[in-house]
């Protein structure tokens, strides 16, 4: 279980964040936030630009520091662990990812670092192999990264993370580049092994109608430091509104729900 009790997080005067530099002075992005994710859940984490949602899940993955307020996994306060230690509970996915130009097979492998030895065992290896099923990346376990399509790299990226055997998974804005058809596939892969693995993940999205149809929970955060957290009724049409400055209409299409903007029309 992911626990976060009570946290606040303001950047100070002169710091590099959009919103501290839109008041020229100290900005609080969160104000008392405290949710718990289960096992096997996705969290989709919504808001509009330079509300705190980046900062959150850095906050959570220790690059930033925690002054106020507690993360917890399964009871264990992360400020109590090493580096080391961190890496082997939380797999973090920033929003632009560098890889090496070395092969499918060897870029997944590079997410073994914090459990590895002097050098690769059977069950490194083998997981490795295993991950690299589970996403469909087996024909292209043999060639550079730097063949790739975007959806594809992605997935390589996810698998790297996955083979952290993470208890944590931090995904900003994953699919943030990819066309649609890319964007359904690595959600879905995303939502699958969260549930198969049991791991808790949380998602930054901009997409409401992606997070509409793969996340169980939502995290949604608003002006002035303002929190709503819950399943699916945190995103009614009020709510969502007034956290973007928009008109929003929620409905169904397809069996599926939808939100759509309300844009007047120009005077």
């Amino acid at each position: 279980m992911l626990e976060i009790d009570r946290l606040s997080f303001a950047y100070a005067r002169g710091a590099s964040s959009k919103a501290a530099a839109a008041d020229n002075g100290s900005t609080l992005l969160l104000d008392q936030l405290s949710l718990s994710v289960a096992p096997g859940e996705l969290l989709a984490v919504l808001g509009p630009n330079g509300i705190g949602k980046s900062t959150l899940i850095k906050l959570i993955a220790g690059l930033l520091p925690c002054k106020q307020g507690r993360i917890c996994i399964d009871t264990t306060d992360l400020s109590s662990l090493s580096r080391r230690e961190r890496a082997q509970r939380i797999a973090y996915l920033p929003q632009m990812t560098e890889i090496a130009p070395v092969t499918v097979f060897e870029a997944v492998l590079l997410g073994r670092l914090p459990h590895l030895g002097l050098q690769p065992s059977e069950r490194d290896l083998a997981m490795v192999d295993t991950i690299i099923r589970e996403l469909g990346l087996a024909p292209l376990s043999g060639r550079r990264v730097g063949r790739l399509s975007g959806g594809e790299l992605q997935k390589v990226v996810i698998a790297r993370a996955l083979v952290q055997e993470p208890r944590l998974l931090l995904l900003d804005e994953p699919v943030n580049h990819l066309d649609l058809r890319n964007q359904i596939a690595v959600l879905h892969s995303i939502q699958a092994l969260t549930r198969a693995h049991a791991l808790i993940a949380l998602v930054v999205l901009h997409d409401l109608n992606l997070a509409l149809r793969f996340a169980d929970r939502f995290l949604l955060l608003g002006p002035r430091a303002a929190v709503t957290t819950g399943r699916m009724d945190v995103l009614a049409s009020e709510a969502v509104g007034a956290a973007y400055g928009i008109k929003v209409i929620r409905g169904e299409v397809g069996g599926q729900p939808v939100m759509v903007p309300v844009i007047s029309a120009a005077s």
